[in-house]
């Protein structure tokens, strides 16, 4: 699982410090996971499926794909919660009106 774990914080682009922010611990424990000197607790484990969408068991065994499939609905609700916090407060009212027009 730990070469697992580097080679998702790769393809995701992180550093040690970005992938360890998500998951609440610093870069020096992500280091330790990646080189097998500490183990996934289950709490991490959960949160990365949860952040970058992983397949669990990808994570667990290497057998499938890195990342889960999602509904459309599922990718566009995670591209809006990654995205809100960049607009200003125009854009924030723009994108609203928007929203509320689809209901």
């Amino acid at each position: 699982m730990n070469e697992r774990i580097r080679q998702l914080r790769k393809s995701l682009g992180l550093t040690l410090e970005e992938f360890g922010a998500k998951v609440g611990v610093g870069k020096t424990a992500i280091s330790n996971i990646e080189n097998g000197n500490r183990n996934l607790t289950d709490q991490m484990f959960l949160s990365i499926c949860r952040e970058w969408n992983v397949n669990e068991e990808w994570l667990r065994t290497g057998e499938g794909d890195m990342f889960r499939e999602m509904s459309r609905a599922e990718e566009a609700a995670q591209i809006v919660s990654s995205s809100l916090d960049k607009l200003s407060s125009d854009e924030w009212a723009f994108v609203k009106r928007i929203l509320l027009k689809l209901r």
